[in-house]
């Protein structure tokens, strides 16, 4: 539903109208990125993981080693064991699912979900390229209309976007995230890290494409969300609008048996999301408009971090939903 007050959002909207691809990345790399530098040093590995091993250089076996390194062709023509050293393979390819549908066009604070959802992905995608990593997306609006081939450097984290501001509209339908995974599925040959962005104001239908995407790549789930779909104030009779279909009702946000409904509705339709991400056993991240998506990313950090140790340690899998600084810091 696309809910007042519209001054705010139509603030939103001319604000992102004013900036350009340019200008956006520059107050992102200020804002976000320079403060994010201290608090990523030396943990690239941690997280996003490349694809594979580099053989560095070759020595002599020592007792310690693995006798798996252990090059027979070498050892043969030298009479003394040696072993392969490898260095990690940094590289790696990142893709951005875009859900770009009219849901995302609302917002209650001073941002709409779209517009986080274009920093998210500016902040990500810059700290990748710097990186030497490649950077794609498929983006949603009533269907899969746009691919941006993955490639590196910051002409390609401008060049996103730019395709991000400069959208046409579309006529509002409902959303089917299921077809965005599905093209991904079929697109995507090598394996990566696959950021979903979206509200997951959907059809049914989209947690068994979500689980089968995660079994041959890294799959992160970005849910957008605005503190108004979880539960509504007292504002008396006001006019609501699915934008998605375009159908406006009258409701009466002062009766407060119509306020607990639609608040055990959230709530049912939270525990549906978090079911399936459990099930699908991917990553996730929770983006709100009332929030700093400063704060959003060191959660996210913290979350990879523990994943990373949970795995080494043989403990399982780690807490897949950081929604709050306080949960975080648990």
């Amino acid at each position: 539903m696309s809910r007042s007050p519209p001054e705010l959002r139509l603030a939103a909207a001319s604000t992102t109208a004013a900036e350009s691809a340019e200008q956006v990345l520059r107050r992102l790399e200020w804002t976000v990125l320079r403060r994010l530098d201290g608090l990523l040093q030396g943990h690239h590995r941690t997280l996003m993981r490349g694809n594979g091993m580099d053989l560095a250089d070759l020595r002599e076996y020592q007792l310690h080693d693995d006798v798996r390194h252990i090059d027979w062709n070498v050892t043969a023509r030298l009479s003394q064991p040696h072993v392969r050293v490898f260095t990690e393979d940094r590289e790696m390819s990142a893709w951005f699912l875009l859900d770009l549908s009219a849901s995302l066009d609302f917002g209650s604070h001073l941002q709409r979900k779209k517009d986080l959802s274009r920093d998210f992905v500016a902040v990500l995608a810059r700290m990748l390229t710097r990186e030497g990593n490649r950077v794609g997306a498929l983006l949603y609006g009533s269907g899969v209309d746009t691919r941006v081939p993955a490639r590196s450097g910051r002409p390609q984290v401008l060049q996103l976007l730019h395709r991000l501001q400069h959208r046409p509209p579309h006529a509002g339908t409902a959303t089917r995230l299921n077809e965005l995974l599905e093209t991904a599925a079929h697109q995507l040959k090598r394996r990566a890290t696959v950021f979903v962005v979206s509200d997951f104001i959907s059809e049914p239908g989209w947690e068994k494409p979500l689980g089968q995407l995660a079994r041959r790549h890294e799959v992160v789930v970005v849910r957008l969300l605005d503190p108004l779909e979880l539960e509504l104030p007292n504002l008396g009779l006001i006019s609501m609008r699915d934008a998605e279909s375009g159908e406006v009702l009258m409701v009466d946000t002062g009766d407060k048996g119509f306020r607990q409904r639609f608040a055990q509705l959230a709530q049912a339709r939270e525990a549906q999301f978090m079911d399936a991400i459990v099930k699908a056993g991917v990553d996730a991240l929770e983006l709100r408009t009332d929030d700093d998506l400063l704060d959003a990313l060191v959660r996210f950090c913290a979350l990879r971090k523990r994943r990373v140790q949970s795995r080494a340690s043989g403990t399982g899998r780690a807490s897949a939903w950081p929604t709050s600084s306080a949960s975080a810091a648990s």
